[in-house]
């Protein structure tokens, strides 16, 4: 049976869908709650290495606070180099960017750039020429996802671009065959969100102001039920990858 190892860097972002979908389709789910402990130093042959959000970011490399970040730049290199399936969702495909020398900044746009944040409901484009990537099967051309993050990275070589949105031209990534990441969520589901946007409610009013918290409450209702068959079905495709692999 191959397993998911999933890397949660605090209590809200788990696997949530993710680790739903993967026990349909077979997988073993082992969480690294990493608050709580270290993460692998390896994956075996066979397996997926998932890596979620997080409020952290690559300039938080070496704060105490969170001791893990730097082994688990490691193992998300290591596991990249060796050719393993690899899931990075936001602050994970942050961090596998950076794994792989990408500059990771914070998100600016504009002359003069002004700084921005991302979050709430939005469209994701999927490049037309990626569009027989595997991961976008049964997809439509644009998807309306949830973005939660204020940080954007530049494409590491080599890599494949498959999502962008006028913010942040690159949302999504493919290195290799099997190493996605994603820099919006398809963990959710609408039902999580009041929970995201009250224990997060600095964070929204940053990037949306005093009525931000309403608006992504009061879209929630119109784009959840689509949301979640479309992250459902991302999701079996990117495990699906996986077990095609196999390396």
């Amino acid at each position: 049976m191959p397993t998911a190892h999933v890397l949660q860097h605090i209590p809200l972002e788990g696997s949530g869908r993710i680790g739903v979908v993967a026990r349909e389709m077979g997988f073993r789910v082992l969480d690294y709650r990493l608050f709580e402990r270290a993460p692998p130093t390896s994956i075996p042959p066979g397996d997926v290495l998932v890596a979620m959000g997080g409020p952290m970011g690559v300039e938080d490399l070496g704060d105490p606070r969170w001791p893990f970040l730097q082994p688990e730049v490691s193992l998300l290199a290591r596991s990249i180099h060796e050719g393993r399936a690899v899931l990075g969702v936001c602050l994970g495909a942050q961090l596998m960017a950076h794994s792989l020398g990408a500059r990771v900044v914070p998100l600016h746009v504009g002359e003069p750039p002004m700084r921005q944040r991302e979050v709430g409901w939005g469209a994701v484009t999927f490049d037309p020429s990626a569009r027989d990537d595997p991961a976008l099967a049964g997809l439509h051309d644009s998807e309306v996802v949830v973005h939660w993050h204020g940080d954007t990275f530049d494409l590491p070589h080599g890599a494949v671009l498959l999502a962008s949105t006028l913010l942040c031209p690159n949302q999504m990534f493919r290195v290799g065959r099997c190493a996605y990441g994603l820099q919006f969520h398809v963990e959710l589901t609408g039902a999580e969100l009041p929970e995201w946007v009250r224990q997060d409610a600095a964070f929204v009013a940053a990037a949306n102001g005093s009525s931000g918290a309403n608006r992504i409450l009061a879209d929630t209702g119109r784009f959840a039920a689509r949301y979640e068959r479309m992250g459902d079905r991302m999701i079996r495709n990117l495990l699906a990858v996986a077990l095609e692999t196999g390396v």
